[in-house]
């Protein structure tokens, strides 16, 4: 049985690549190369967004929380910490009025724990923060697991995308929240957030 460990959610940086990389393989029959993370990094309308645990030799288990969290709020983005394992990842472009999330992982075997809703909620929360109306994505038609956990969050299906996935020409359905900052969807969400966190404290700071 696998050990609950603290993890952290925090933005990606360079020295994340080749994980994500690695999770990317792990999930998708075609990867963007390294090059391409490198360049969303520096793309103004990109935030990324991992989550962690620690990994590898012993650490104090009261210091990954108290110094990495201290270190964020003082330098907003530092590097990975050492024998840090990343667990999953999510890509979001913010638009004039609109979050439109490019792509998320979770590392094969800690799927069906929580972490994709974990990056899903963390996208969300940054879109209401920056005052975006709507959360979108495209969604392979087939991954009926993925729908049901974007309807759940209010996304709604807005078309069709047809034969968008070049490696087995499959479509992508169009999925869109209303807007996330009407009171309505805040009581929703923050429902939803609530249950989540009950339910998976070690994926919350």
């Amino acid at each position: 049985m696998r050990t609950a460990l603290h993890t952290s959610i925090r933005p990606m940086t360079a020295d994340d690549i080749a994980q994500v990389v690695e999770i990317e393989r792990e999930s998708f029959p075609s990867i963007w190369p390294q090059t391409a993370y490198r360049r969303e990094l520096q793309n103004k309308l990109a935030r990324y967004t991992v989550i962690s645990e620690p990994d590898g030799p012993e650490q104090d288990e009261a210091q990954p929380a108290t110094v990495w969290s201290t270190l964020r709020r003082i330098v907003g983005n530092p590097p990975s910490p050492a024998h840090e394992l990343l667990l999953g990842f999510i890509g979001v472009w913010m638009m004039p009025g609109e979050a439109h999330i490019v792509t998320v992982a979770v590392r094969e075997d800690r799927r069906r724990s929580g972490i994709g809703q974990r990056l899903l909620i963390a996208v969300i929360e940054q879109a209401q923060e920056d005052g975006q109306e709507l959360v979108t994505l495209e969604v392979r038609r087939s991954n009926d697991v993925a729908q049901r956990l974007y309807e759940k969050y209010g996304f709604q299906r807005a078309g069709l995308r047809v034969r968008y996935y070049t490696d087995n020409n499959e479509d992508a359905v169009i999925m869109t929240t209303p807007d996330v900052s009407s009171p309505s969807y805040r009581e929703l969400f923050e429902r939803l957030r609530r249950a989540h966190q009950e339910a998976c404290p070690d994926l919350w700071d």
